[in-house]
């Protein structure tokens, strides 16, 4: 039993020494940081109006290894599918949006995900609300970017926006898809 009392009695002297060496989470406040090179994410939000001026949701933009981050959060939206579009022009004048300019294509390139000649950088997927009116949706869009002084950055001299549509976009029709009348329009602006 004496053994054992020797035993124990010196583990716990190992571990008050241990842990005054820092191994349990202790730090030496004098100790050397060591810097990261991690950067913050770039990130962007469009708060998104209807033909009425009225607030409807927001478009939040992630910049992403992989590309960036898109997260719509939209109520009030009609029924059905609407095209969605990034706009070339930083500018949403109600009621019509036609100061948002064409969508967003730096490459030069037409309309659709099924246009042999297209797509635009602008173009995205359709949305469609929930029985509620709301749409809470999120994509990855690689050909863009959220980086100031690149030639598919949505930070041009003009600044961009994003829309929302009254009809479905076909994915093929040159200039828009047939997405028909912008009903919602939000100002991309970096956070």
């Amino acid at each position: 039993m004496e053994k054992f009392k020797i035993g124990y009695l010196s583990l716990c002297m190992l571990l008050i020494f241990l842990g005054g060496c820092g191994w349990f989470g202790a730090q030496n406040k004098d100790a050397e940081q060591i810097p990261t090179n991690a950067e913050p994410a770039l990130t962007a939000k469009a708060d998104m109006i209807d033909t009425k001026g009225k607030e409807v949701g927001t478009v939040e933009f992630t910049e992403t290894s992989e590309g960036v981050r898109i997260h719509v959060k939209m109520e009030n939206v009609p029924k059905g599918e609407h095209g969605f579009h990034i706009h070339e022009v930083g500018k949403c004048e109600k009621p019509g949006f036609e100061s948002a300019g064409s969508h967003f294509n730096p490459l030069d390139r037409e309309h659709g995900f099924e246009n042999p000649r297209g797509f635009h950088a602008g173009d995205l997927p359709n949305i469609a609300p929930n029985e509620d009116g709301k749409v809470d949706v999120v994509f990855l869009v690689k050909n863009i970017t959220l980086q100031k002084d690149r030639e598919n950055s949505l930070f041009d001299e003009d600044g961009s926006s994003v829309v929302l549509h009254e009809k479905p976009d076909d994915y093929k029709t040159d200039p828009s898809g047939e997405s028909g009348a912008r009903i919602a329009c939000g100002v991309i602006e970096s956070n």
